[in-house]
Order: structure tokens, then C-alpha cells, then sequence
């Protein structure tokens, strides 16, 4: 059993890496859960928030709440001012060509559910192919799903091997005439796998495919840079990457968006609107209906400064440290299995504990203070692959520590002699 008294054997973290004086900018890490320390190792399904995205909406909503672009007024411009200021934030920590570019959305299950809508209902038609991998989220499959249905399409699906690595060979023989769209996560959510998607879209434009990426997971543990990987579309959600909720972000290049048609209809959306014809407005306000989440943006412009200054090089070092580590610790817990086992792998551990369901060990070691998710994790194609019906799963954060997952593994010795 590994403990905290074992730290001598611990790899230094990365230099200059401070991780207790991180921890103070995150006031939901400082409490206790029936008597016990929080520790929280939930950070695939939200992140904890900094004390600076907190006051960055309270500031809002305490001193310029108003609504955006059609306000003459002070308050009016203000908040559009720090509205489009969250844009280009967004378009600089991408990477982006221009802020024309990137679309606020709810999250990323409605940025990838306006790309089967747009461009899906324009260019895939009956007999068409969209191909996306079994180790999607449901929101990357079940959109394209209804698109299939709609239009008759066939959605063809990349397998994995047995450790959850996309086999690219079966890929290459997806990759088709028919074949309308490449829709793929960047991260696995549940197993933690990192897809080679530079060299995927690579395969795909070289048959004029294009490419949406799912970042949901990659964003807060991954330098991304849109340009550099050539998708032609890019998803992710504000709350897992320490801003709001309900925030999201769709980038696209401005030749794709400028030729979809809008996603929804009303306000905001339109340059004029007469009984006889309405005309669009420019990108991305076309697809930017009614009004928005002005303070989810501004948070989420915030969330990621923050996290750029913290140093993103840093923090995915620490990060895949604090992974190895649990890893090993994980592994030397008899009775636990890991699934997902990729060489390239971010901060998720999806485990296993034979003899005793994923959500009674979740229930004990949320009894210790420790948070973790138990389930499916929307990825029952996932499940079923592997041969379980669900996983426990630990995924990791920058702030996280050793120190939490010694207790996570003390935790499971517990479980084992619970269910002896």
C-alpha cells in the first residue's frame, strides 16, 4: 500500500511548480465532506473554479450587467466590450485565425449538434459516410446519429485495441468517396486515451474530408493550436476548463462557416428582417441567436488567461507526472484493473475493482472524502467494448496531489476488505 509516508519516493514535480499555493486560488478545494478533507478527482465531468473567474462574474453581474451590441448606453458597451474581449481571448488561446471564427455555445454538445445541423443537412445526403471512433462521448455519436436516420447516411465507426488505441489501418479503410465528415474526440473521456489527430485529419484532407475534433477533454490538459492541427472544426466546454457552465465554444474556419446556413433563428443573428426576406448577419453573429451567455464569457476568457499564466508547458508536465504516479499506485492495489491503457494517455484513470460494482466503490470513497465518477461516463460503446458495465473513474487536475492519491488508493484497500 503506498501512503503519504512513502513521499521520499515520490518524482519531483516539475520546476517551479508550486501546487499549494495553486490550491489557494480554488476556494471549493478548501472544505470537508462527511468530516473529511475534499478531494476531488471528478475533473473530467467539471472542473473547480478560481477565485478570479469567481469575482470575474460577480463583477459583472454587480457593476456592467446589460445586454450586448445593440445598447447605445455606458453599461451597454461595457458589457460588449469585456463580451468580445472573452472572444478574442478564446481566438488567442487557440490559436485561431480570427475571432470571426469562434462561436459561444452552450457547450460542446450543442457546437457539435449546430455542425450536424448546418453543415450536416447541407452536404451529407443518402448513401453519404460520417465516420467517428468507439470511443466517443454520446454527444459525439448521437447527434450523427439523427443525421444518419435523417438522411439516410451510414455512420461508420474506427475501432480500438484492447489498451484503447484508435487502429488507424481500419481508419485508412473508412476514409472513402462517401465519406462526408471525420467527427472525433481528442481525448477519450473515459478511458483517457490522447487520439493522434494530427495525423488523422492529415488522412482525412488528403480525400477532401473535413474534420471536427472534440476537445472537451483536451483543452485543460493539452496545448492546442488550431492552425497547427488544420481542423476544420474544434468543440469544447467552458466548465472543464475552470470557467462556467453552460459556456462553450465552437471554432470553425471562416470558409466552412461562412457557407453553413444559420443553426437557430431569432435575434442577434440577423443584419435585417423585413416580411419578404431576412438577410444573416456576418460570422459568427449568424450563429449567435438571441442573447448569450455574456458572463459565462466573460468567465471563460478569464479561466483560460488564468490557466495560460500559470504556464501551460507546466502544467501538462505536473500533470502527467501526478498521472504516472497514479498509475503505479493503482496498480499495486490487488483486485484493481485499469482500462485504457494507451501509451499516450492525459489525466484519466478508469479502473476496475473485481467483485464489486463501480458505484459501491464510488459510495465508500465519497464516505473518505474522496471524489470520484462512477458509471458509464456517456460512453456505454465504451462499456461494452471492454466487457464491463461500468467504471470507476479518477481523473486528475493541476492542483490535484500525491498526498490525495494516496488516500484514493487507501480508499480502495478499504473497499477490498469491505467485500472480502
Amino acid at each position: 500500500m503506498i501512503t503519504a509516508r512513502d513521499a521520499s519516493t515520490r518524482p519531483a514535480p516539475p520546476a517551479q511548480w508550486d501546487v499549494e499555493r495553486v490550491r489557494r486560488d480554488f476556494p471549493a478545494l478548501h472544505q470537508q465532506v462527511h468530516g473529511k478533507p475534499l478531494i476531488y478527482l471528478d475533473n473530467a465531468a467539471t472542473s473547480q473554479k478560481p477565485q478570479v473567474v469567481i469575482d470575474a462574474l460577480m463583477a459583472y453581474y454587480a457593476r456592467e450587467n446589460s445586454n450586448v451590441h445593440r445598447g447605445v448606453h455606458l453599461l451597454s458597451e461595457k458589457a460588449t466590450q469585456a463580451y468580445e474581449a472573452g472572444r478574442a481571448r478564446v481566438q488567442r488561446f487557440l490559436n485561431a485565425a480570427d475571432t470571426r471564427e469562434i462561436v459561444f455555445v452552450r457547450g460542446a454538445t450543442e457546437g457539435i449538434n449546430l455542425v450536424a445541423a448546418s453543415y450536416g443537412r447541407t452536404w451529407v445526403g443518402a448513401g453519404d459516410e460520417i465516420i467517428i471512433s468507439t470511443i466517443e462521448h454520446h454527444s459525439n455519436i448521437v447527434p450523427w446519429q439523427i443525421l444518419c436516420e435523417e438522411k439516410g447516411a451510414v455512420l461508420c465507426v474506427i475501432p480500438v485495441n484492447d489498451n484503447g488505441e484508435l487502429l488507424l489501418d481500419e481508419y485508412a479503410r473508412l476514409l472513402g468517396p462517401r465519406t462526408k465528415l471525420v467527427a472525433v474526440g481528442h481525448i477519450s473521456n473515459a478511458l483517457g486515451t490522447i487520439n493522434p489527430i494530427a495525423q488523422m485529419i492529415g488522412m482525412a484532407h488528403r480525400q477532401g474530408v473535413p474534420v471536427l475534433i472534440d476537445g472537451s477533454q483536451a483543452v485543460p490538459h493539452l496545448r492546442v493550436d488550431v492552425r497547427a492541427l488544420d481542423c476544420d472544426f474544434y468543440v469544447f466546454s467552458g466548465h472543464k476548463i475552470l470557467g462556467p457552465t453552460g459556456i462553450g465554444v465552437l471554432y470553425g474556419k471562416a470558409e466552412w462557416l461562412e457557407r453553413m446556413p444559420p443553426y437557430q433563428s431569432g435575434g442577434d443573428m440577423i443584419a435585417s428582417v423585413s416580411f419578404e426576406k431576412t438577410t444573416y448577419n456576418a460570422l459568427p453573429y449568424k450563429f449567435e441567436a438571441g442573447t448569450p451567455h455574456i458572463a459565462g464569457v466573460i468567465g471563460l476568457g478569464v479561466a483560460l488567461d488564468y490557466l495560460s499564466g500559470l504556464g501551460l508547458d507546466r502544467v501538462v508536465a505536473y500533470e502527467r507526472e501526478l498521472l504516472a504516479y497514479g498509475t503505479a499506485a493503482l496498480d499495486a492495489v490487488p483486485g484493481v484493473r485499469i482500462i485504457g491503457t494507451a501509451k499516450e494517455k492525459a489525466s484519466v484513470l478508469s479502473f476496475i475493482v473485481d467483485g464489486v460494482h463501480a458505484h459501491d466503490v464510488g459510495t465508500i470513497l465519497d464516505q473518505a472524502g474522496v471524489a470520484v465518477r462512477a458509471g458509464h461516463h456517456c460512453a456505454m460503446p465504451v462499456m461494452q467494448r471492454f466487457g464491463v458495465p461500468a467504471t470507476v473513474r479518477a481523473s486528475l487536475a493541476f492542483y490535484n496531489t500525491h498526498e490525495e492519491l494516496d488516500v484514493l488508493v487507501a480508499g480502495l484497500h478499504d473497499v477490498r476488505e469491505i467485500f472480502r
